[in-house]
């Protein structure tokens, strides 16, 4: 399947649904995931011994569910992520007759918040250390635990500094000069360094990963053969543009077994190769389908102005982050183009889709579209629906999924009554 297949200028269905089919049933706009693009992209990285979906990256439990059913693990961050894996039907650990299995759910934070460090010691939950501090809040707590450090290796990559997870200028991870003065403050308190993990950042290319290959070597050689798990992290990049290139996984994969093997050979044991990833698996899956409310020329800009805005998808806004986007036609269908500025509803000069970091507006080529018509906006699996907002008031959208042909209804959608729910006014 070529790139252009994969986000073609023009579209009528997702899935084999087609998209008149879920607005008139879900209305717009909303968001439509393919059960079978997450499928294959898990399949992709069968190679590792296991697969932790970092679910942040879409945490919906209709989302969890089919990773837990296909055979994925899960990463949390927070309280409420721990919730949403054990209703998606993850236990919290291991079976006890299964020797060497990974635990179902690893808590993976910088930082311990009050709520989060009573549930890790309420639930023996695994966790994967960010600083110090952690050590002594959990050790404490919970003396005697096994726990995974997150190392940051003093460099870092990414498609914009906001998603560079590594260097001095993130506050991720142990700064890795410092983990020899972390093993004695472990060891106080009896807690046993058995896994690492690395993550530096977003759109990892090889030059960088050999980089991190040969940091994580020598973090393990610090902790020395307690070391029982190594984990790859996360940021694979994700095909947004034609110009884009998928990721080489065989290739990948070989960096990482080959430092697991040097580490086995050295310690004398087997060695766990995790993945962590999150956007990889979902983001090509996502579609946010919007309608065009009104189009209008400002100067030299078109505008198709559509009832989705940022408080919807937040990556342009944030990031300056480009998402391929289709047109489906409602009548007579259109194969002239043109240059256009996609933007939403919101009272916010901000709330547009087609633009370069820094703010600054761009325009896109697509189909000559009629008000009515439904702008799709694709590859929004991840960092989609759960950087969501109700900014100027609106609701949030429902998430449907679509599966051997069905849709279902993963997400409904939030009421005016939802929005103040909580909400009082102070008596006299």
């Amino acid at each position: 399947m070529t790139l252009q297949q994969l986000f073609p200028v023009i579209r009528t269905d997702i899935a084999g649904v087609s998209i008149d089919e879920i607005s008139l049933k879900f209305t717009t706009p909303c968001y439509v995931y393919d059960a079978e693009v997450i499928r294959k992209q898990i399949d992709k990285l069968r190679q590792f011994d296991v697969i932790r979906y970092a679910q942040k990256a879409n945490s919906n439990i209709g989302i969890l569910n089919l990773m837990r059913q296909n055979g994925v693990v899960v990463d949390a961050v927070s309280s409420g992520e721990v919730f949403r894996a054990k209703k998606a039907g993850f236990p919290i650990a291991a079976d006890s007759d299964s020797i060497g299995q990974p635990p179902p759910i690893v808590y993976t934070a910088d930082v311990f918040d009050r709520e989060s460090l009573e549930l890790v010691v309420a639930e023996n939950l695994h966790v994967n250390c960010g600083s110090a501090d952690m050590f002594v809040q959990l050790g404490e707590r919970a003396p005697g635990r096994e726990i995974t450090l997150r190392i940051n290796p003093g460099f870092g990559h990414g498609h914009t500094q906001k998603t560079n997870t590594g260097g001095e200028q993130s506050k991720h991870g142990i700064w890795h000069e410092q983990l020899p003065e972390c093993m004695p403050l472990a060891a106080k308190y009896n807690l046993s360094i058995t896994g690492l993990h690395m993550h530096i950042g977003s759109g990892t290319d090889f030059e960088h990963l050999s980089q991190v290959c040969n940091s994580m070597a020598k973090s393990a050689r610090k902790v020395g053969p307690t070391i029982k798990t190594i984990s790859a992290g996360g940021g694979l990049p994700t095909p947004y543009r034609d110009t884009d290139s998928g990721l080489d996984v065989e290739r990948y994969f070989q960096l990482w077994d080959a430092t697991r093997n040097e580490l086995q050979n050295e310690f004398g044991h087997a060695i766990t190769l995790e993945i962590e990833p999150g956007r990889y698996l979902v983001a090509e899956c996502g579609y946010l389908i919007s309608e065009i409310r009104a189009i209008k020329k400002m100067g030299q800009n078109l505008f198709y102005l559509v009832d989705a805005g940022f408080n919807n998808l937040a990556r342009p806004i944030l990031y300056g982050s480009y998402h391929p986007m289709s047109v489906c036609f409602r009548g007579e269908t259109n194969s002239l183009t043109q240059k256009v500025v996609v933007g939403g509803p919101l009272c916010e000069s901000g709330d547009i889709f087609t633009q370069k970091d820094g703010g600054f507006v761009s325009t896109r080529e697509l189909p000559v579209a009629s008000v009515g018509d439904f702008l799709v906006i694709e590859c929004a699996g991840a960092y989609g629906y759960v950087m969501s907002s109700n900014y100027n008031s609106k609701p949030m959208v429902s998430e449907i999924l679509v599966d051997n042909g069905k849709m279902y209804e993963i997400r409904k959608r939030q009421t005016n009554e939802d929005l103040i729910k909580g909400e009082s006014i102070p008596s006299e």
